[in-house]
């Protein structure tokens, strides 16, 4: 089992930053990918960034350019740096961890955090 912390979510103005924070516990060693994913009031879960062990990122169309996910392998924590923050980013952000491969292009995360809040106003 792997255990994930969030934090750093909040209230911010449209085109301001927030960076949020996941600190990973437990059975780490099974995992070699952390990512974000968000969910907005009557839409489904979706991928923001997700980054590997080795540094191996992806984006969302809709965050490319404006938001950044980085880790820290030693503390086992990874960030997603949001800047030009717009209203439809509004939604609960979710930490999730898992990995990725080995056959193609593609993420499996099976652990998640409880979320965390953010929400730009106009």
């Amino acid at each position: 089992q792997v255990q994930l912390v969030e934090s750093g979510g909040g209230l911010v103005q449209a085109g301001g930053s927030l960076k949020l924070s996941c600190a990973a516990s437990g059975s780490i060693f099974s995992i070699d990918a952390m990512g974000w994913h968000r969910q907005a009031p009557g839409k489904q879960r979706e991928l923001v960034a997700a980054i590997t062990y080795g540094g191996r990122t992806n984006y969302a169309d809709s965050v490319l350019g404006r938001f950044t996910i980085s880790r820290d392998n030693a503390k086992n924590t990874a960030y997603l740096q949001m800047n030009s923050l717009k209203p439809e980013d509004t939604a609960v952000y979710y930490c999730a961890a898992g990995n990725y491969g080995p056959y193609g292009s593609t993420w499996t995360f099976r652990s998640w955090g409880q979320g965390t809040q953010v929400t730009v106003s106009s």
